[in-house]
């Protein structure tokens, strides 16, 4: 496999903009796949080329096995990514791929190349604190959390190949998340970061939220909105807004 194969690999562009002045990078949520970031890649181009993170075991990678911890998905994001993303570059995730997108950030920082010129957040407290453990042992169980966050359209969930794929792979993401917490020293140097939250989010509370500013050296702002933990859907047009001036200031 080639370098570039690899990056293509896991990383999606879907209206491929190689002449965009700025990157964004997009890293999904438990149990997503790099397709929830086709709008917003629309939205964007050709101002900046989208990048949408693939993990294996999903979709077109569904023959693959899963990453069940996020240290070990995190070195293999960078491995695909680094050298291969044309600064500057901003990295935006959700949820799961909120510390994902951190991790990843915090290896690009210690390899001295190229860092993100900002990181953007949602959905998901400070890297160095654990999200409550949720029982997820029956597919019983991983259907009513999906329906409980919102997110998995309901068509999805009542098809039954459809449904098994979603059900394994929310599963180890689940697991993956359950053991990781950054130490509290965990600092990105100089890095910009944006954190997004929905008001009524039954998972990551907004009080929760600020403490993303203690892993940077850098400036740190809050944006709170209406609406759960898919907020980012409900308040699309808001949140492409902030992702929008966050790429046009580095152009």
């Amino acid at each position: 496999m080639t370098d570039t194969d690899d990056d293509e690999l896991w990383a999606r562009r879907f209206h491929p903009s190689p002449q965009a002045p700025v990157r964004l990078v997009c890293f999904p949520h438990a149990g997503g796949a790099a397709s929830y970031f086709h709008p917003l890649s629309a939205a964007l181009a050709p101002d900046a080329e989208v990048l949408a993170i693939q993990y294996p075991g999903r979709q077109d990678r569904r023959r693959e096995t899963c990453v069940d911890t996020i240290p070990e998905l995190a070195d293999r994001v960078f491995g695909a990514l680094d050298g291969r993303v044309k600064p500057p570059f901003v990295f935006f995730g959700h949820s799961m791929g909120a510390v994902v997108a951190f991790e990843v950030a915090l290896r690009f920082a210690r390899a001295g190349g190229p860092a993100p010129s900002r990181l953007v957040v949602s959905g998901r407290r400070a890297p160095s604190s654990r999200q409550r453990r949720v029982d997820l042992g029956t597919d019983a169980a991983v259907v009513a959390e999906l329906r409980r966050l919102g997110g998995t359209p309901e068509m999805f969930l009542r098809d039954p190949e459809l449904l098994a794929s979603i059900v394994q792979v929310t599963r180890v993401d689940y697991r993956a998340l359950d053991d990781y917490a950054a130490p509290p020293d965990a600092v990105l140097d100089g890095v910009p970061v944006t954190a997004l939250v929905g008001d009524s989010d039954p998972v990551t509370a907004v009080d929760d939220v600020p403490a993303w500013g203690r892993h940077t050296s850098g400036p740190f702002e809050l944006h709170v909105f209406p609406g759960g933990h898919f907020f980012i859907e409900s308040r699309k047009a808001e949140v492409t807004a902030i992702l929008s001036k966050a790429v046009k200031a580095l152009s």
